[in-house]
């Protein structure tokens, strides 16, 4: 008997690879070429229109994780982004955006959207009243991200999805917390799933790159404006990426366990004031992102209790390395006010709930045990100099 529908890990593996057809290797070959032949050829193929053999065949491993029709790859995350906002946004257009969103998705449409004559509207949270309240009669898109970075808050997809429908709208989401092994928003009716790419489908923190999945006829409208922005990726890091992904379904699925792991031990703390995991029963999304999520994903934020300084236990830390980025096997933290949302500004930071002691937390593969040691010896360090002041 055959399945017709392969496994995530046989996907990973295998689906979008480039055959190696003259020396039969079990990987796919590289094709470095930046020009190729325009006569007597069926594809015209060029870099920058985003149809190398590489760029072509990984974005099929990227549509088929997202249950999608097709993909596209991009330089990075923010080029995705800002590609299909645009492709669906033009001057006295409007759009939706959830209340807490990536920094950098937050600075483009407040700082570049005014110059292209768009609209916008962020809600004022995160339940389909909230969304619907913003919708004007010149609202082109909805845009949500779930979960949320960094505050891990849980949007219904089902509620959006239907939402946009009903208002003729085209729904987008930001899939980089979830990834494809947790969350295909398709399946609940999204329209078009961005993700960075560096994070968990690259994996190792040693890639840029960004991915776009849905219809064949909405990635060909991206895909259009695209070839003229020009935010293409180089075939060598398409190559390194489509490596990477080989392994996402047993990193991430490692990483949700040890995130569960982490986050019930923080929340158990007497020196941790609060956690955010959608994994944790007494999380105000728990239930929904039980409904669409198969694992709740290798993110989580807490903050210290008041008087510990964020600063100095970050610094305290040798195992745990605080660096930018995320979704790395390695185990990372970072404060948002100074990183990812750095550009918000103090006010917008206060009203989205980001204080200047939150800690985002990227867990990795790691032992639990040792980055739980980690954190109780950085955390006996910053109460020791506390005691002496």
């Amino acid at each position: 008997m055959t399945r017709n529908k392969k496994g995530l890990n046989t996907i990973c593996a295998h689906t979008g690879e480039v055959k190696d057809e003259q020396f039969k290797g079990a990987v796919s070959p590289l094709y470095m070429s930046t020009s190729y032949a325009f006569e007597d050829v069926d594809i015209k193929r060029y870099p920058r229109y985003f149809n190398t053999p590489n760029q072509e065949s990984l974005s099929k491993k990227i549509a088929a994780l997202e249950h999608t029709e097709a993909g596209l790859i991009f330089g990075s995350g923010m080029a995705a982004i800002s590609t299909s906002l645009l492709a669906f946004l033009e001057a006295g257009d409007h759009i939706v955006l959830q209340q807490t969103l990536y920094g950098g998705t937050y600075n483009l449409i407040t700082e570049e959207f005014h110059k292209y004559g768009i609209e916008y509207s962020f809600t004022e949270g995160w339940a389909a009243d909230d969304f619907e309240a913003k919708v004007q009669e010149n609202t082109k898109v909805i845009y949500i991200e779930t979960p949320s970075n960094p505050l891990l808050t849980i949007t219904d997809l089902d509620a959006v999805a239907k939402l946009s429908k009903k208002h003729g709208l085209v729904s987008m989401i930001d899939n980089t917390f979830a990834s494809p092994v947790n969350q295909n928003p398709v399946d609940f009716g999204i329209d078009v799933v961005i993700h960075s790419a560096t994070k968990y489908m690259g994996g190792h923190s040693d890639i840029c790159a960004g991915a776009v999945a849905s219809t064949k006829e909405n990635i060909k409208r991206i895909h259009s404006l695209a070839k003229n922005f020009g935010g293409s990726l180089s075939d060598y890091t398409v190559w390194l990426l489509e490596r990477s992904m080989k392994t996402m379904g047993i990193r991430v699925r490692a990483q949700n366990e040890n995130a569960q792991r982490m986050a019930e031990f923080l929340d158990g703390h007497d020196d941790i004031a609060a956690v955010y995991y959608p994994g944790l029963p007494d999380h105000p999304g728990h239930e929904t992102a039980k409904t669409q999520m198969a694992g709740f994903g290798g993110m989580l934020s807490f903050e210290l209790l008041e008087g510990l300084d964020a600063s100095r236990f970050q610094k305290s830390l040798q195992l745990i390395k605080p660096s930018m980025s995320l979704a790395g096997v390695e185990s990372t933290v970072l404060s948002p006010s100074q990183t990812s949302h750095a550009l918000l500004g103090a006010e917008e930071r206060e009203r989205q709930g980001i204080k200047d002691g939150l800690i985002r937390f990227s867990v990795g593969i790691e032992e639990p045990e040792d980055l739980i040691a980690d954190i109780e010896q950085a955390l006996e360090k910053v109460k020791s100099v506390v005691g002496t002041v």
